[in-house]
This record gives structure tokens, sequence and C-alpha cells, in this order.
């Protein structure tokens, strides 16, 4: 059995030109929750669903859920589900998360073609505000299927404009009822684009993910004097921002020494900062940073925390600056089940197609499934690395090969009986 490249390649082109954006090279796309453009990408899935007899519900936070039970399948046995997100950051490409949801589509459509009977329902998901480009919360539609954000937290979310999630999901007509019974699902499979250069570097077209990323957000207080470039002598000042930027060296210089010395993978990164008042003539008085700390061990996480705040504290203490270090959220690591895994493995050795096992270093909707029911993951890769970028690209053979995989890893799990 063979999904059809031709019609992957269709299905994400269309996807691509709801929130269509102007470009000079690429396909970009704008695509926020309870967006028009948000509102076409959902509509149209759904035709696509019940053009495949799948019966399809959506939750009350907007989750899509489509599920195809064959004549011969076992309507009580626990489903096979597979997919992803079709919401984009803003300016972003028309692969990441699109190709999940498309993908599974895709299998359970080679499965109907080819008369094949599984043992177990497959259900196709896309979920809401994966990238939190709206709310600022990333995978909600997942966390909440998860148990771990409830509906009514998820609800009441705002943005910029004060807005609810619940307003832009009614306005829009994709706000339904109940949650996703996750827990309740055999396995769950995810196809996406890798997002990084590992496997285009090794030229290799499949990655298997053995785990993804945790995440340690910290934020950081640097609070020194305000007062006059001109008048305050170099010696008589208390310089916050003089400090911030030691600190942000330090943390550099910390997460280089851990990949030397423990994990190859960590990753330590100052993505945002706050300098009060900004002035060009006035010495910064206080500076607020947040941290994001990443690895897929807890404990390489937790020691890159503790050296950077061991390195604020002497820093403050050289600079005569007040700082204060507070660890705001905490994502453990998660590994996918080896069981899925050896799904998608038996599915690329059947196929000759070589992969290798990978860590993920984004956070993605498999992270929050794979800690109530067995999970995996496949990569394809990224031309350059580049994502959340009109210009992200991944070649529409590597896009059906892995669909292909996707086919089959679903189907090991499902049990198969052809007509």
């Amino acid at each position: 059995m063979h999904v059809s490249e031709n019609r992957l390649r269709e299905h994400l082109l269309t996807n691509g030109e709801f929130g269509a954006i102007e470009v000079e090279e690429g396909y970009g796309r704008t695509v926020l929750t309870g967006s028009k453009a948000d509102q076409r990408a959902r509509e149209h899935f759904v035709e696509q669903l019940n053009e495949l007899g799948m019966s399809v519900t959506i939750d009350a936070v907007g989750n899509i859920a489509g599920r195809w039970v064959a004549d011969e399948t076992d309507p009580d046995a626990s489903p096979i589900a597979a997919g992803s997100h079709l919401d984009s950051v803003p300016n972003g490409g028309i692969f990441d998360g699109p190709l999940g949801v498309y993908s599974a589509l895709e299998a359970v459509r080679t499965m109907q073609k080819e008369g094949v009977q599984p043992d177990r329902p497959i259900v196709v998901v896309s979920f809401t505000e994966e990238e939190g480009g709206r709310f600022d919360v990333g995978t909600l539609g997942s966390s909440v299927a998860t148990g771990d954000l409830s509906v009514e937290e998820a609800l009441a979310l705002t943005d910029d404009d004060g807005k609810s999630l619940k307003e832009y999901l009614t306005q829009i007509g994709f706000q339904g009822n109940g949650t996703l019974t996750v827990e309740d699902w055999d396995a769950w499979f995810e196809v996406h684009i890798e997002q990084s250069t590992t496997l285009e570097r090794s030229n290799i077209p499949l990655g298997i993910v053995s785990a993804i990323t945790g995440i340690k957000n910290c934020n950081i207080e640097i609070i020194g004097d305000s007062n006059h470039a001109g008048g305050t002598h170099m010696y008589d000042r208390s310089d916050a921002l003089l400090g911030a930027s030691e600190f942000i060296s330090t943390v550099n210089e910390i997460a280089r020494e851990v990949v030397e010395t423990e994990s190859e993978f960590a990753v330590a990164t100052v993505g945002n900062i706050e300098v009060d008042p900004n002035a060009r003539n006035v010495v910064p008085g206080r500076v607020e940073i947040n941290t994001d700390f990443r690895d897929t061990d807890l404990q390489v996480m937790e020691k890159i925390a503790d050296r950077a705040k061991k390195s604020l504290a002497r820093i403050g203490k050289e600079h005569d600056l007040v700082t204060e270090f507070d660890t705001y959220r905490t994502i453990d690591p998660v590994s996918m089940s080896d069981r899925c895994i050896n799904a998608i493995k038996r599915g690329s050795e059947n196929r000759d197609i070589q992969t290798i096992n990978l860590p993920s270093g984004g956070g993605h909707d498999s992270m929050n499934i794979a800690r109530v029911t067995d999970a995996g993951m496949l990569f394809v890769p990224s031309q350059d690395g580049i994502s959340h970028n009109p210009q992200e690209w991944t070649d529409w053979e590597d896009c059906a090969q892995a669909g292909n995989v996707l086919l089959d890893a679903i189907t090991t799990l499902a049990g198969v009986n052809e007509k």
C-alpha cells in the first residue's frame, strides 16, 4: 500500500492557501486560532473527514477528531490515533502541523481504497492552538485532552485584545462539547518536520523520535539604580543591564560546558529581555529576563538552572545589584513508547527506508499524549533546518515516504484483514 504523494501534496498546498501571506520565496501562512483562516482550514479538514465517511466530533476547545470504523472493525476496541495541528505561528510555513494531519488522513484513505479492515478504529486528529500564536499557551488542545489544563481555564484564556478562546471558537463555529478521551487510545502517531538539520546532514530520509525535550523556564530580575548617563561616574554605577549582559554570556558558557561534558542535546536560551527605563541617556535600573533550558534529561536541565542561579547571585554581589531567580515552569522530558518506535521501525524496514533515532528539541502535542498512552513520532528532513518561516521546506517525496511508514505503523498496531 502506498499513500498518494500527489494527493498529500495537494492537501498541503490547499491548506497553505488558508491564511496565505505574500512572500518573495516559499509558501507563507498565518493561521491563528479563531481567525477566518483557522475557520477555513478547519472546515476543509472536516469536509475531508466526511468524504471518507468518518464520524466527526469537536470538543469544547475545538479539537477535531474523525473516527473510522470499518465493517469488520470492533467499534469498542481502543483506537489507533494519528494527527497533529492546523494552526501556525505568524508568518509560518505550510508543513509544520498540517503534514501530520494530512499524512494521517491519507493513511485512512489508502486503507479504504485497498480494502483493509483494521481490527481497531482509526482516529485522525487536529489539535487546537498547538503553536500558542494567539494565547501564548502552546499545545493547548492536547493539554486539555490529557487533563493538564481544564476546559474552563482554556476557554477563559484571552489574547492581547482581551478576547477569549471561547469567544473565538464560538465565532467560527468550532466550540463543541466534552473532551477527547486520549487515555482510551491504544496508541498515537505524529508525523512532523524535524525543524533541525540532523536528517539533512546525515542524508537520511526519516527520523524516529526517541524522546521529546523537557523545558525549564526561569524569570530573572536584576535591580540596580537608574541615574543620569552623563552625571553618574563609572565607579558609582549600579547598572542592571551590565549585570544582565554578563549573566546572558554566562548562561551560554554553562550550556556549552554541559554539551561538552554531559549531553550534546542540551540547550540554553535567553530569548526575552525587558530594560527599564530603556532610555539612551539613563543608566538602566532594572532588567527582567526569561530563559529557556532544554534537554531530554531532567537532571541536566536542573543542573543548568542551578548553575545559572549561582552565577546570577555572584554577578549581583560583584556589581552591587539585587537579583531574583524564579523557575515558573518545568515540563518534564518524555520518552516515546518502545511499542510505537518498533512499529515505525518495522514499517521503515519493510519499505527499505533508512532511519535514525533522534530526540526532539521542540515541544509537540505528542509530549502530552505520551504521558497518558503509547505515542510515537516520525521526523522528516527540514531543508537547512528552517521552520516557522515561509521558507520552511520538506521534499514531497520525503513527505510521502513518512506517510507510507505511518500507514504501516498504524496497520501494525491496529491489526488488519484484507477483503
